[in-house]
């Protein structure tokens, strides 16, 4: 359990299907808490215990069956009044030391949201005359028992039956990932409150209000320990692709699009020097080339990131990845509006630290100025 004098306590529940509040044996053991939200490798938690021996040669923890694999298990954060969940998953792997002292034995149990049990068995498939979208729908449809409320952007292209017919010979989260990857679009689950969570498929979101700022080096308002910041230009690339048109047989290019964000959360982007042709287009046409040039140039990594450590006793919010948040003391260069990435949750007795990784496509805010 957390201490109570930074108002931090710490949410934790398990079950088969159903996650019921931990028992308190359980709890009383939890030792640290680390969570993770990345809009790239996806959401998973680590959970360390301490265990003891009870009056069987085995350890409690063990037998209780709260911490089965593939049990459900949210985690989450209680500051001041409203809890937060950081993470609605499933315990994926156990690792045990044992220890000849007492009470040094520890069970390290570790988890995946959601998403992982969309990815546990390959299905063959096919949807005639179905676009992406629907068929995103349907499969997330399978997963409705985890508290998924889909989140789905249409999409327009309805291939032919006598063309094209979609198939899927993969899971259905590798399924859902390549059709959201050919539209340029993302696919993540987090949780919106407990038991309940948001799928959603769609373009990557970089709008929307700010959460609290991050303050560096500016006295009493400071809520930053540490920040650093890299720009890499060879990030990036401009992206050039072509068709055959098959009354001619001609090859036909379409002009080269460069590296696109919006909207925009830099005033200099990064010039982007390197080109990227995509040789795979040419039975395709003209919309479908079109469309996947333009995936490529808005799936690629920003140029600019920063890393840093909240104290989260001053900064008094939970950090939330795949949204923007301000920052303010870097210098103005690197002040301004930022997506997050990343933000890993560490929790102990008597700490709570959230490091994060942010993210935009060049330097120098849109804005002079960068409000709580």
């Amino acid at each position: 359990m957390l201490d109570n004098k930074l108002g931090i306590r710490l949410l934790l529940l398990t079950g088969a299907t159903v996650p019921l509040p931990a028992p308190a044996e359980v709890l009383t053991a939890v030792s640290r808490v680390r969570v993770t939200n990345s809009d790239e490798s996806g959401d998973g938690f680590q959970m360390t215990f301490t265990m003891a021996k009870g009056k069987v040669p085995e350890y409690t923890l063990l037998n209780g069956g709260s911490l089965n694999l593939f049990n459900r298990v949210i985690i989450g954060i209680t500051l001041g009044v409203v809890p937060e969940v950081l993470i609605d998953g499933v315990i994926t792997n156990h690792q045990i030391a044992p220890s000849s002292e007492p009470g040094m034995s520890t069970l390290t149990v570790t988890g995946k949201d959601i998403s992982q049990m969309m990815d546990l068995e390959e299905v063959n498939d096919r949807f005639p005359n179905q676009p992406d979208s629907v068929i995103v729908t349907r499969l997330l449809a399978n997963y409705l028992q985890y508290g998924l409320m889909p989140e789905v952007m249409p999409t327009t292209e309805i291939p032919l039956e006598t063309d094209r017919v979609p198939r899927q010979h993969e899971t259905d989260l590798a399924c859902i990932r390549r059709l959201a990857l050919r539209n340029g679009f993302v696919f993540y689950i987090e949780p919106v409150t407990i038991g309940v969570n948001r799928a959603y498929w769609g373009t990557q979101v970089r709008a929307g209000a700010l959460q609290p700022a991050l303050t560096f080096n500016m006295g009493s308002a400071t809520n930053i320990k540490s920040l650093s910041f890299a720009e890499d230009g060879l990030t990036t690339s401009s992206v050039k692709a072509g068709f055959i048109e098959p009354f001619s047989n001609t090859s036909i290019p379409l002009p080269a699009i460069p590296p696109l964000r919006v909207p925009p959360l830099s005033l200099t982007p990064t010039p982007s020097r390197r080109v990227t042709v995509l040789r795979d287009t040419a039975n395709q046409g003209a919309a479908a080339t079109a469309r996947e040039m333009l995936s490529a140039v808005t799936n690629q990594p920003d140029t600019v990131s920063g890393d840093g450590e909240i104290d989260t006793v001053r900064y008094g919010h939970v950090l939330r990845a795949r949204r923007l948040v301000g920052l303010r003391g870097a210098g103005i260069s690197y002040d301004g509006q930022y997506y997050v990435k990343s933000v890993t949750h560490n929790i102990a007795r008597g700490t709570y630290t959230q490091n994060f990784s942010v993210s935009r496509e060049g330097t120098r805010p849109l804005a002079p100025v960068v409000v709580i």
